[in-house]
């Protein structure tokens, strides 16, 4: 099963934006998910649109069963 964290912020604009991290750590805490998401706006890490990452949203764990048929 794929899985996938998204972190979602919003913008000093209002946009919403989610930067997506590929199989994450499976003990990840909140805590660490709300400090490492806070030093991204802290740092000005990124910008879209030309407003940077305002307030942290939320994040959420997607999980994706994958299955491949040989044709």
């Amino acid at each position: 099963m794929a899985k996938t964290l998204e972190l979602i912020f919003t913008t000093t604009a209002g946009k919403d934006v989610t930067l997506t991290v590929d199989e994450p750590r499976a003990n990840v805490t909140d805590a660490e998910l709300l400090a490492g998401m806070q030093a991204i706006i802290t740092h000005n890490v990124f910008e879209v649109e030309g407003s940077p990452l305002g307030t942290v949203k939320g994040a959420r764990i997607v999980e994706r069963n994958i299955v491949e048929y040989e044709v």
